[in-house]
């Protein structure tokens, strides 16, 4: 890095060792050369995009869970120790006490990792490596569910609007969120809260699409099922209603939904049993 740094960049040299720079280069670098197909995410692609450099403990790397065995075979090779952390979306490659994530869905099992965040994704150059960066679409898919109370990334996907909302795929989001259509809204009117003058940077045919469906789910009324999608946000901060007011839980009800594919739409009937035994449809009347 040295004296090709850009600004904000100098921040990584002062806060974190040599050592930790260098284990993150080292397996930037060995990916690169094995063809196994991966994305630079978290704060390095965030700061390509927006600007924004933050210290980071660590270098996130999003891939296929298809592709997980073998860049785990490369970074053994390379000298890393690696490991799953949680079978649903996330491996670690370690070297020494410095790890690279290796990330193929989001915690809730929501935003998955498939061909689309690759046919999408944008050149970029990080730790002097030729890479792909997650496209921003994506990146603000996964970053929308990150609610907890000890970590908010509701002013990441603000900033990554404000950066590449003009040229952003917006069909392509709306399709992403699909029936959690209003965790997409409610960070929309966050947007348009917090940059009240780039309002226009969302297009209006987005915002009059989400108030229909908002409109329509108040004619709807309350949903027919005591339900709390809360932990598709959070894991800890809705056990509450969930195991002391007795409120069905969402998260539960959507991975079964979900099935085996891992996407919305597939479970049918077992989605139903773990709501309770109704039909649930979260679009409508949630």
């Amino acid at each position: 890095m040295g004296a090709g740094t850009r600004p904000g960049e100098d921040l990584a040299i002062r806060e974190r060792s040599q050592g930790e720079l260098d284990a993150r280069a080292t397996a930037l670098r060995a990916l690169a050369r094995s063809g196994v197909p991966f994305l630079v995410a978290g704060a390095y692609a965030f700061f390509e995009y927006t600007g924004i450099f933050r210290d980071t403990k660590d270098l996130d790397l999003f891939l296929r869970e298809q592709d997980l065995d073998a860049a785990f075979r490369v970074l053994e090779d390379a000298g890393f120790r690696t490991e799953i952390t949680d079978s649903g979306w996330i491996g670690k490659a370690w070297q020494g006490e410095w790890f690279v994530d290796l990330i193929f869905s989001s915690g809730n099992g929501v935003a998955v990792v498939d061909d689309l965040w690759f046919t999408h994704a944008r050149p970029g150059r990080v730790m002097d490596v030729e890479v792909l960066l997650a496209p921003p679409e994506e990146m603000i898919w996964s970053k929308s569910f990150v609610l907890e109370r000890e970590r908010y990334d509701g002013a990441d996907v603000n900033h990554l609007l404000h950066a590449c909302g003009a040229g952003m795929d917006w069909d392509r989001l709306l399709r992403r969120f699909d029936r959690y259509w209003e965790v997409l809204f409610s960070h929309l009117l966050l947007f348009q809260f917090a940059y009240p003058g780039a309002r226009s940077i969302v297009p209006d045919r987005v915002i009059e699409e989400l108030v229909g469906r908002t409109l329509e789910n108040l004619r709807s009324g309350d949903h027919p099922v005591a339900m709390c999608r809360g932990s598709l946000m959070s894991r800890v901060q809705y056990v509450h209603d969930v195991e002391r007011l007795g409120l069905h839980d969402g998260r539960r009800w959507d991975e079964a939904e979900r099935g085996p594919a891992g996407r919305a739409g597939h479970g049918g009937a077992a989605g139903a049993d773990a709501a309770g035994g109704a039909d649930v449809s979260p679009g409508g009347g949630g």
